[in-house]
């Protein structure tokens, strides 16, 4: 976060931002419209990882880290035993590993026949650190929680993948919004250790301009709220955490979905107060401004070089947070040796933000790069 802000936080013995699965909430996924029906892929099984000693970027530690994450199908080994059809999934700032449950994405890739068929594929959904089921600072530290950032985070990641689950390889590594960047950031970290990337809805630069000035607004709107008092309230800071997710609607939302869906004032005024209700209802100030600034040091452009696997990357031109007009990422695509860029034509079914969580509308990109980055043939054990 900018230094007023950091130095303001560290001086109240305070904490930080958070999200952006807060900004697919309040859009991509509460108007998806999906049918609610039985699924018909695996129910997943969830574990936590407790990583000792866990030493924090900011220089601080934890003597137990929880890494909560749950996994669906089954490893398969190879003729030299290693697992070779694991696949890491990333969520969104604000979100969870249960954001990819739901059927516009299970019902699409998990499903008997689909591109991630959980028959064929051991598919792992981590809550990062600071998020759902992990180690927060609403656990209880509140603002003395260390000030986690997207390095610590993916080394998080690291662990539950070779150590919690015992896997030297992935297949695959997908992420979405926060969990996108943290593609990047595995590409260069542990080159070599997945056969392919997929990076949905981000950017392989530092978060600037507008992404940065919206997520300080929301940040600026808590620790300014009286009621925050440097992270120990007693009751949320309602009003600072109102306009932190008034900043989210933006952040996440389409114009078109937007004027489709709410095409009058009063269906408008409507969809807001809904959405504040609900918001004010499960957001927490700490976990939200922790996980927004955890994308401070965020800067994968060095390195780019250095991921040799076929690698997906995929905007699309209704997106607020990385708009196409940038010219951004197709610039920096070029110095991935194997990097393709797509940027996905506005339509009806684009959900400006959150149409990262909809393979319906990009699965043929997917099934492009699962038949690029394809392996050797592995015999069974």
């Amino acid at each position: 976060m900018p230094q007023r802000i950091g130095s303001l936080l560290s001086r109240r013995s305070s904490k930080f931002p958070v999200s952006l699965l807060l900004v697919l909430a309040s859009l991509g996924y509460r108007n998806t419209g999906f049918a609610q029906t039985a699924p018909t892929w695996p129910q997943p099984r969830e574990a936590n990882y407790i990583a000792k000693d866990f030493h924090f970027k900011d220089g601080s530690t934890m003597a137990e880290l929880r890494l909560h994450y749950r996994v669906l199908g089954q490893p398969h080994r190879d003729n030299r035993g290693h697992v070779d059809n694991a696949v890491l999934i990333l969520h969104g700032t604000g979100g969870a590993g249960t954001q990819f449950l739901g059927p516009g994405f299970a019902g699409v890739l998990f499903v008997p026949g689909g591109l991630l068929d959980a028959s064929k594929y051991f598919i792992i959904l981590p809550d990062d650190i600071g998020h759902g089921k992990s180690s927060k600072p609403s656990d209880g530290m509140h603002a003395h929680f260390p000030q986690y950032d997207y390095d610590d985070m993916v080394l998080g990641e690291y662990l539950v993948v070779t150590q919690g689950l015992g896997l030297d390889h992935l297949r695959l590594i997908m992420g979405t919004s926060m969990g996108c960047m943290h593609s990047w950031v595995w590409g260069e970290t542990y080159p070599g250790f997945a056969d392919a990337l997929m990076p949905l809805a981000c950017m392989p630069v530092p978060v600037a301009g507008r992404n940065r000035m919206t997520r300080e607004m929301a940040i600026d709107a808590i620790i300014s709220d009286p009621s925050w008092m440097g992270g120990e309230y007693k009751t949320q800071p309602r009003q600072g955490l109102k306009t932190a997710a008034d900043m989210l609607i933006i952040m996440g939302s389409s114009p078109l979905q937007m004027q489709k869906n709410y095409p009058t004032r009063d269906a408008a005024d409507a969809y807001l107060k809904k959405t504040w209700a609900s918001d004010l209802e499960t957001l927490d100030a700490n976990d939200f401004l922790y996980q927004f600034n955890s994308s401070r040091n965020y800067d994968p452009s060095k390195d780019l070089e250095k991921i040799a696997v076929p690698v997906m990357a995929i905007n699309s031109a209704d997106d607020f947070i990385n708009p196409p007009e940038l010219g951004i990422v197709p610039k920096e695509i070029q110095r991935v040796p194997k990097g393709k860029f797509v940027i996905l034509p506005i339509t009806d079914a684009t959900r400006g933000h959150g149409t990262h969580t909809l393979p319906a509308i990009w699965s043929q990109y997917l099934a492009e790069l699962l038949a690029e980055s394809e392996p050797a043939a592995s015999t069974s054990n």
